[in-house]
């Protein structure tokens, strides 16, 4: 190291007064609660995201038909039945416990579809994920007129670990829907 480098060093270190250290005391601990929160809702929007999935794919899993070649009419449970089991695989895929989603709160609520039989009550036989069908939806394609359909609804706990704020341990519901119209035989 040249002189001038040493020189210039120990000048440095001679001229602080520990105006930086307190700066860094007061600006370190607000900084690091940012990057915690940025995590923390990362998280969140990454869950989101992924019980959204999952309800898109239970709702095009309940909307085609249960059995194709099958004689008889496909029954309204077995519909659901499809579309929870979609639901439940798409949530262990994304690493989520298909344990924890609810029934929405409250639940969403649709016009039964004229002229078909049924009802549009949550019908699934399991107890956490509501599929309601056949229920009448607006269908973008037909100018808003609503076309027959199936809906999945269930809402998944998230909790918040952000120490010093009112969101520490603060659990939250995340809602996730998707509507679909029906596929015809």
């Amino acid at each position: 190291m040249t002189n001038f480098a040493r020189n210039m060093i120990l000048r440095l270190i001679a001229e602080t007064t520990g105006a930086e250290i307190a700066e860094a005391a007061a600006v370190l601990p607000l900084m690091f609660m940012i990057l915690l929160g940025i995590f923390w809702f990362g998280q969140a929007f990454s869950i989101y995201g992924a019980i959204n999935r999952a309800a898109h794919d239970g709702a095009r899993a309940g909307s085609a038909p249960y059995c194709v070649t099958c004689t008889g009419p496909n029954t309204v449970a077995q519909y659901a039945t499809n579309a929870v089991n979609a639901v439940n695989n798409a949530l262990t895929q994304s690493q989520l416990d298909p344990t924890k989603a609810r029934y929405p709160v409250p639940q969403p609520v649709f016009n039964t579809c004229p002229g078909i039989t049924g009802g549009n009550a949550c019908v699934s036989g399991n107890a956490n994920i509501c599929v309601e069908l056949p229920v009448q939806i607006s269908d973008p394609n037909k100018g808003g007129v609503g076309a027959c359909g199936i809906s999945v609804a269930f809402q998944y706990p998230y909790q918040f670990w952000l120490p010093f704020t009112g969101l520490n341990n603060q659990k939250i519901y995340l809602n996730a829907s998707a509507q679909v119209g029906m596929e015809r035989q």
